[in-house]
């Protein structure tokens, strides 16, 4: 049995990944390929735990307590998945570390070579290297729209909720990266449909 494909899609909040990654789950199960989603750090029922004390913005925390609890969550989302993977499902993740090099490396100050360092000896290769990663990405003006449309929220988010000092890091990041890992960009301005072909487009390149 072929092991099934690790595919990540990236991006800042708002950016549509969870609408894309659910897209593609749908388009992989016309062509009978079974598929598996992730929205990390969600995924397990420990992982999901983790993300509600990492959504919760009214947490204080420093950037190094944020990488350990990514890594806690991935740690556990991994072992599931990688053993799924063996078994030919895909994996769809919204997010992998990459999200992690950004937010707690580029915005929070966290060392790079740690958090490879980290998330390498929690997770392993497989995790490191997806056989497809995909950023999204969408200007300042159109990311605080959607994120405004979403309505009031009860709760301040950890990362939403930042300055705009903060979400230009992310930005930053997130360019930087694509450029030196060769990752696919997607300008998430277009539409759902649109960007959709694109993924699933990428996607038909791997087989």
């Amino acid at each position: 049995m072929a092991e099934g494909k690790y595919i990540v899609i990236e991006g800042s909040d708002g950016t549509g990944k969870s609408t894309q990654v659910e897209l593609l789950a749908t388009y992989l199960q016309t062509k009978h390929i079974e598929s598996f989603v992730m929205h990390e750090p969600a995924g397990t029922p420990i992982s999901d735990a983790i993300r509600k004390v990492i959504k919760d913005g009214g947490l204080e925390r420093d950037g190094l307590t944020n990488l350990l609890l990514f890594t806690a969550a991935r740690h556990e989302n991994w072992r599931i998945a990688s053993k799924m993977l063996k078994e030919g499902i895909w994996i769809i993740s919204a997010r992998n570390y990459i999200s992690t090099e950004v937010y707690q490396g580029y915005a929070e100050g966290i060392d790079i070579h740690k958090i490879h360092e980290i998330t390498h000896e929690y997770t392993d290769e497989r995790y490191m290297t997806p056989d497809a990663s995909i950023i999204l990405t969408l200007d300042a003006t159109s990311r605080k729209k959607r994120i405004e449309e979403r309505g009031a929220v009860t709760h301040k988010d950890t990362f939403e909720s930042r300055n705009d000092d903060f979400q230009e890091k992310l930005d930053r990041g997130y360019k930087e990266i694509a450029e030196k890992y060769g990752f696919e960009t997607i300008d998430a301005n277009q539409s759902i449909d649109a960007i959709q072909r694109h993924i699933c487009n990428i996607i038909e390149a791997l087989n």
